[in-house]
């Protein structure tokens, strides 16, 4: 195959995202022949048609498709490029961009970046969001490493690799106000007390579904939350009781005042880093990964 052209990959962009050679065209200040032309060359280098006629306009073919949601990843880089080069070129220390998924434990971040608060001059930009989002982000190059409580999901589309960071176990907590009147020990206490629950989204939720289940508790879940730092807080202003991992003990008990209702070892929280490339290029990132070895070995 030729190499590929990135000016016929440029008009082609233009072409798939204005819907048509014509409207690519007069965006582009050219003449509708010099935009085919330039589409044709980059079909013929591919070996692929990449429009095909829908009535009095064009579409893009599935081959075409591909091509246009390859092009937006290439030209989003793009213009993405001198923005970093030049926040690259003034910037001092070490820079980390890390992706944060929503249902990720905040407690449970501050604890798995811990490690890297030892790094001189370390200068930490964290964005949370959606994890498919952060996923797509990675694959760009925007982030260096995403933190989840789940692996990456198989996307031959995506190049991405997910690496254990640890696990934490969950317990329940509730402000010392919500416990009066309640009768019964932990577990069975559960039953008699509203509960704050994460999101059917976050991978923890079924296990805390089959583990009531198991005790034989019918949960009265008052309010469900994708972001655990909300749902914590609710938590704290008495709206109901809540899971957390052990390691939010310290702050959930001695900062907050919160009362341990008791831990159910068998409900685990499984955490992950997830990296553009199989083998970490980052030194922070992989200071983090042998640092989470050494910890759970």
């Amino acid at each position: 195959m030729q190499p590929l052209n990135y000016r016929h990959l440029y008009y082609f962009w233009v072409a798939a995202k204005e819907g048509g050679i014509a409207r690519a065209a007069e965006r582009l200040d050219m003449a509708v022949q010099t935009v085919s032309t330039q589409v044709h060359e980059l079909e013929r280098a591919l070996g692929y048609t990449l429009f095909r006629s829908a009535g009095r306009s064009i579409e893009l073919t599935e081959a075409g498709a591909t091509a246009a949601r390859f092009a937006e990843q290439i030209f989003q880089l793009g213009e993405a490029l001198p923005a970093a080069v030049r926040e690259a070129a003034n910037a001092q220390g070490v820079r980390l961009a890390v992706g944060i998924s929503d249902a990720l434990p905040k407690l449970a971040v501050r604890h798995l970046l811990q490690p890297a608060a030892q790094t001189p001059d370390l200068r930490l930009l964290c964005h949370e969001g959606d994890f498919g989002d952060l996923l797509a982000e990675l694959a760009l190059h925007r982030l260096d490493v995403v933190l989840a409580d789940r692996p990456a999901p198989a996307n031959p589309n995506l190049r991405v690799f997910s690496h254990r960071m640890g696990k934490a176990s969950v317990a329940w907590y509730a402000p010392a106000a919500l416990l009066e009147g309640v009768k019964g020990k932990f577990p069975a206490c559960l039953a008699e007390l509203p509960l704050l629950m994460p999101t059917t989204d976050s991978a923890v939720r079924s296990r805390l579904d089959d583990w009531l289940a198991r005790n034989g508790i019918r949960p009265k879940v008052v309010g469900e939350f994708e972001d655990s730092a909300l749902l914590a807080t609710f938590g704290e202003s008495g709206f109901g009781a809540f899971p957390a991992t052990e390691w939010s003990f310290d702050e959930l008990t001695r900062v907050r005042g919160l009362s341990l209702l008791g831990r159910c070892p068998e409900v685990v929280e499984h955490f992950y880093a997830i990296s553009a490339q199989r083998k970490v290029e980052h030194p922070v990132v992989r200071q983090l990964l042998v640092q989470a070895e050494q910890s759970s070995a």
